[in-house]
């Protein structure tokens, strides 16, 4: 396939037009059905409906809503078991006039019965497979089962009028760096990115659109790309145990946009080899986390040559935000694919911590100025004032702070380097946490590579979670040998924790929160079992561990792997020969070095047998009496000795 100036696939597809976006996100889809009454519109595991039997089943279950509900216009709760009954559910509850509010079955069912309260949602859509667990978390609302609405009810269009500023919808955030934040779009804005990704993917009527889960709040996007234009929408409740057949699915339905998350990209690619996996695939969009050189090499190895790999920058607060198009000959040298250009309605800017713009090439915070925007934050409008900036000059003008990083290139491209959160400070560095995964995963046997900020209780140290291409284990020693030819010594991770698969989220994407949280139970199981076992290791791990802000070292543990460096080893060494009569100082730590094996150095320069381990009894014994008792041992005797 043939691609234009701009590097976008050149095939046939219907302008989707600026005042096409003066209407409702329903009204749009009834025009689709209306002219392409026979042709596919969705097909699921469930079933398959063409437009128009699409749109029938929708008007029911929007009727019976109405007929409930009346016409006002409320939020309704969506909680359904099946793609195609979720997308049934979501043009029903745009058709009644109402504003759907999507629910994920796998997010806790108290975090669920949260947002539903947060909403003020009267009722709460669901359908026979879910119908069971919604009960469960509707906090006394009414829980509807679509499937009870395909009867003998009208299947005629509503035919409400509903202003185009109306809100379509409130998706709530994952909440990975703080609570979930509901955020509202109006059925404009929703029109007018759906428009920018039509535009920008030339997407046509006999497309085949791939929906990964269509619970997650990114998938009405995908949902609105297809069926606003005549395409065919194929769902998948993408989970763990149907991850390995993805591939197999997407010959299978020949699919020809492929849309997922990076993390699901190289899931899906992780175990073929060789061209022509997918033959039907013309374009791939990919995005939702840093895309990487070796994403753009897997995608040059497995699919056909006129196919376009996208690299897509967009959040849930802004309209597609960036594209930068791929093909088999655009050369990628850096580790990093850029995000790419802005897409039509959008300026990108970079600014600093005073929010001033910055030049091309300096990193700052990203920053969107747009007239399509979502309307806000539901229910917060101080974190609304923070985050989206009116325009002094031009009311219909805002800017949206990202709270991601990035620079724009000298001819306006733009790289997106990171979260402003997965920055951190290790020994007064400042350290992205992006740079060093991506150190990670050049090394030959890392697949997949993310770092945290470990446990605060464990001090300011990194650890690293990787997936490896083989076994034999990959040993901490081998990964930290390679990273010092490619990062300062403070960048490097101070624990290599390696994982079958990496957790991951609803949305498909790498779920730091469990990592986070598999870090603090280490921590705690760890404190409960590390302690001295003579009074020598006990002082010795006392002043490690207060070197290092690390209250869960282990006496076993190696200490280099937490980070320790020559001043501070300097440091402890010298106080066990000022502490300690030794017949020569120790020369190190030990091999591996630990605080067991400084303790057996100590044992074996001792001048006396027994002496160290009566000096460290007796250290540990006057560090634990009151400033009292001191005074009063030392009025005795000339009070305790511990200089031997």
């Amino acid at each position: 396939m043939k691609s234009d100036s701009a590097g976008r696939p050149a095939n046939r597809f219907n302008e989707f037009r600026l005042e096409d976006t003066q209407q409702t996100l329903s009204g749009r889809f009834e025009q689709q059905a209306h002219r392409y009454p026979e042709r596919l519109a969705i097909k699921s595991e469930h079933g398959a409906l063409s437009y128009d039997e699409l749109n029938r089943a929708a008007n029911r279950v929007a009727l019976a809503l109405l007929d409930r509900a009346g016409a006002v216009h409320e939020r309704v709760a969506l909680f359904c078991g099946s793609g195609l009954s979720t997308i049934i559910a979501i043009l029903a509850i745009l058709k009644a006039g109402k504003a759907f509010v999507p629910l994920d079955p796998r997010l806790p069912k108290t975090k669920i019965a949260e947002i539903v309260a947060r909403v003020e949602a009267r009722f709460l859509l669901t359908d026979e497979s879910a119908q069971a667990a919604a009960k469960t978390v509707a906090a006394g609302r009414s829980a509807l089962n679509i499937d009870a609405f395909q009867g003998n009810l009208s299947s005629a269009n509503p035919g409400l009028t509903l202003s185009p500023e109306a809100i379509a919808y409130i998706g709530f955030t994952s909440g990975s760096t703080g609570e979930p934040k509901g955020v509202v779009w109006n059925h404009r804005s929703e029109l007018f990115g759906a428009r920018t990704k039509t535009n920008a993917l030339h997407l046509a009527a006999d497309d085949r659109v791939s929906l990964l889960r269509a619970n997650n709040v990114g998938a009405a996007r995908d949902m609105f790309l297809a069926l606003l234009n005549g395409a065919a929408l194929f769902t998948l409740e993408l989970n763990e145990s149907n991850l390995a057949s993805l591939p197999k699915w997407l010959r299978a339905e020949n699919i020809t946009l492929f849309s997922c998350v990076a993390t699901i990209f190289r899931h899906t690619l992780q175990n073929l080899s060789g061209p022509d996996h997918f033959p039907s695939v013309r374009l791939v969009h990919v995005g939702g986390e840093p895309v990487f050189k070796t994403d753009v090499d897997s995608y040059r190895r497995c699919f056909r040559d006129d196919c376009l790999f996208v690299n897509r920058y967009s959040i849930s607060e802004t309209p597609p935000v960036c594209y930068f198009f791929v093909d088999k000959q655009r050369e990628i040298t850096a580790e990093r694919v850029p995000a790419g250009y802005p897409l039509e309605g959008n300026e990108i800017l970079l600014l600093d911590d005073n929010r001033k713009a910055l030049g091309a090439g300096a990193v700052g915070e990203i920053a969107v100025r747009s007239r399509h925007l979502a309307v806000g934050y539901w229910r917060l409008p101080e974190l609304t004032r923070r985050k989206f900036l009116a325009d002094p000059e031009d009311s219909g003008l805002r800017t949206y702070l990202t709270g991601d990083l990035g620079y724009l290139l000298p001819d306006g491209c733009l790289v997106h380097v990171g979260r402003k959160d997965f920055q951190t400070k290790i020994k007064g560095h400042r350290v992205e946490l992006g740079a060093v995964e991506a150190a990670l995963r050049q090394i030959p046997r890392v697949k997949q590579a993310v770092v945290i900020v470990g446990d605060r209780a464990n001090g300011d140290r990194l650890i690293a979670y990787l997936v490896l291409k083989k076994k034999p284990a990959f040993g901490s020693r081998e990964a930290r040998a390679q990273l010092k030819s490619r990062l300062p010594r403070y960048m490097i991770p101070s624990r290599f924790v390696v994982l079958d698969r990496l957790p991951l989220s609803a949305g498909g994407k790498v779920d730091r929160g469990v990592l986070r949280a598999l870090d603090k139970n280490s921590a705690e199981r760890k404190a409960a079992t590390a302690v001295g076992r003579s009074a020598l290791e006990t002082l010795l791990l006392g002043w490690w561990r207060e070197a290092l802000r690390a209250e869960c070292l282990g006496v076993d543990d190696d200490l280099t792997e937490l980070g320790v460096d020559s001043l501070q080893a300097a440091h402890i060494l010298a106080r066990v020969y000022e502490l300690f009569p030794l017949r020569a100082p120790p020369v190190g730590l030990g091999d591996p070095p630990t605080v067991a094996a400084l303790s057996r150095s100590i044992l074996m320069l001792e001048e006396q047998p027994g002496q160290s381990e009566e000096i460290a009894a007796e250290y540990l014994r006057v560090e634990k009496m009151t400033d009292a008792e001191v005074e009063a041992a030392l009025s005795i005797d000339g009070g305790p000795s511990i200089d031997g």
